[in-house]
């Protein structure tokens, strides 16, 4: 296994500016285009660009017995997307993101419940630290922000947390590329639902929107996996969170979006929790 945190961080660098490019687009498109037809085509585009990938490797590296699975793990992560793709649409971009990339908070909880993998005893004031961040963001109540938009947005870290546990579940078993091609795959078809009847035919700057969302997620997609092939996952992960910076730029060079005092206190302990929830002291090597 590699260990380069230099190219590691290089690759998830990337990726952060590979999803906040996918997270302007969404918004763009978010003002023509309902949420499902985005979704959609983020699903179907992703699809396209790996089939011929996927085909190169032939049918039989397809072949799984843990369908089941599979399945668990595109639901939750198309509900994941539909609900992240609604607080873009409805709040600042930045803000919407950092909601997503809260994700760590929940991991251990729904690990603990789903699998039995109980959490380090770290992890309770850093969740309660990250709640009192999100809270920051959201701020309930408050008429300066869509507060049902930013509760949306905590629900996609959280059925994204519920995606990556799923995953977790069949990777002993599923390799990488099997689980993105059934994802993608298995995202498109039910994706593909809603289309009876919230179908809108998008104009041509739309589409164009929408074909970036779906090039720029797959391209960071592939980024993030290089990344933790490189090097350790706890400690490449933090990088991830320049997605948020890179965000808040785009999101202010082309909306004039600026995030108050609140929202940046908020953010700077949401990540800070995430980094503390993620980071995996080194276990001692045995003596072969």
């Amino acid at each position: 296994m590699q260990n380069d945190l230099r190219r590691g961080a290089l690759f998830a660098v990337s990726a952060a500016a590979a999803f906040s490019v996918t997270g302007a687009c969404v918004k763009a498109a978010s003002i023509n285009a309902p949420t499902e037809v985005v979704v959609f085509f983020r699903s179907a585009i992703s699809l396209l660009v790996l089939l011929p990938w996927i085909l190169r490797q032939g049918v039989s590296s397809l072949r799984s017995e843990r369908v089941g699975g599979h399945l668990w793990r595109a639901a939750f992560g198309v509900s994941a997307m539909y609900a992240f793709f609604y607080a873009i649409g409805h709040m600042h971009l930045a803000e919407a993101m950092l909601l997503t990339y809260s994700t760590p908070l929940f991991i251990p909880f729904i690990a603990w419940y789903w699998i039995g993998e109980k959490p380090p005893a770290v992890v309770y004031p850093a969740a309660l630290t990250g709640l009192v961040g999100i809270a920051f963001i959201v701020k309930p109540g408050s008429e300066e922000i869509n507060w049902f938009a930013g509760m949306v947005g905590v629900c996609s870290g959280i059925l994204a947390a519920c995606a990556m546990v799923s995953i977790r579940r069949i990777s002993d078993t599923e390799p990488a590329p099997r689980i993105v091609f059934y994802f993608v795959a298995m995202a498109t078809v039910i994706s593909s639902i809603p289309m009876l009847w919230a179908w809108q035919t998008p104009d041509a700057t739309t589409l164009l929107q929408l074909i970036g969302a779906g090039l720029t997620a797959t391209v960071g997609q592939l980024c993030l996996t290089r990344a933790y092939a490189m090097a350790p996952a706890a400690r490449v992960g933090p990088f991830t969170y320049a997605a948020v910076i890179f965000s808040a730029l785009i999101a202010w060079m082309i909306w004039d979006e600026r995030m108050d005092a609140w929202s940046v206190l908020g953010s700077l302990l949401v990540i800070a929790t995430c980094v503390m929830v993620g980071w995996k002291r080194p276990e001692p090597r045995l003596e072969e």
